[in-house]
């Protein structure tokens, strides 16, 4: 039996394989291949709530001739009724592949150590590699349409906490030779031992870690947001909004970028929060094209594992 290829993050997957997932998103954006998965079964399993994870997968599934079906954890029990290793086992011998949105990342390893299909990160704790992939979609079509080497050298400022969406399109960057800035308060940075990996794994990449927002977008041709407070951080919510109170995304620090800057947030947005109405809705916005780019790009992900 040949080893099943996994999705579990960006730092996990080589640059030629990553490349080939973007390439393929943009391939059957012009040429669709409405057969290409005829036959196969992705199982979507959600822990935690789904919007455009749900939609994108399934529709994608779709889009090549295959099926999706989606439960959510409730349903399952993962790691209370039934052990992680075992729905693993299971689902492998029904599915073609699993798609998993989960509390922790070590769900995700402890599925793939034991699947004969692959396992596809659609958010854990850690990383958010499928958002990835839209970000990166997203850049492509605003600075270089169709050609995913024509960023090369392009800079995206993350402005917020060193989460796992920051992680996981940090790395990206860092394999497709973009550079990379992180804006955060302290105690909320990139970890430096994963900083020292990525930089090992990826020679002369760049990723800059500043304190001053302003710094941060200065040069930047894409600026992005996050949520300040992720699901299951809600207890943590009054700490986290006064330690970012200085690093919301509004018009002010928008004009301290290049006028071609773009703005990026992988949503749900908290308004008001950690981005302005004025920016999320205005000139610069390409959030709602980048939400739609999710599903692109997990159609170049899928052809990538079953096609």
């Amino acid at each position: 039996m040949t080893t099943p290829m996994h999705f579990l993050s960006i730092a996990e997957t080589p640059a030629d394989r990553l490349r080939g997932m973007l390439n393929r998103a943009i391939r059957l954006r012009a040429h669709p291949e409405p057969a290409l998965l005829q036959g196969k079964t992705l199982l979507c399993l959600f822990e935690k709530p789904s919007l455009r994870t749900r939609v994108s997968f399934e529709q994608a599934m779709r889009a090549l001739g295959g099926d999706a079906m989606s439960m959510t954890g409730g349903e399952v029990g993962i790691g209370g009724r039934e052990a992680p290793q075992d729905i693993a086992r299971v689902l492998s011998s029904m599915v073609d592949a699993v798609m998993a949105r989960v509390m922790l990342h070590e769900t995700l390893t402890t599925f793939a150590s034991v699947s004969s299909v692959p396992i596809i990160n659609g958010l854990s704790d850690w990383a958010h590699p499928a958002q990835a992939l839209a970000d990166v979609l997203t850049i492509v079509d605003e600075f270089s349409p169709g050609n995913l080497d024509g960023v090369r050298g392009r800079t995206v400022a993350f402005v917020g906490d060193g989460n796992n969406v920051a992680r996981s399109l940090a790395a990206a960057c860092a394999k497709l030779g973009l550079s990379f800035n992180i804006c955060s308060p302290p105690g909320y940075e990139f970890e430096p031992e994963w900083v020292k990996k990525i930089e090992a794994m990826c020679p002369g990449c760049v990723i800059r870690q500043l304190a001053d927002p302003a710094e941060a977008v200065l040069r930047a041709d894409a600026i992005y947001c996050d949520t300040f407070i992720s699901m299951g951080q809600e207890h943590e919510r009054a700490e986290r909004l006064n330690a970012f109170s200085h690093y919301q995304v509004n018009e002010e620090l928008v004009n301290q970028a290049p006028r071609h800057a773009i703005v990026l947030h992988c949503l749900p947005a908290s308004r008001g929060v950690e981005i302005t109405d004025a920016v999320l809705d205005g000139p610069r916005s390409r959030v709602f094209p980048q939400a739609r780019n999710r599903m692109d790009a997990q159609m170049g992900l899928l052809a990538e594992l079953l096609g």
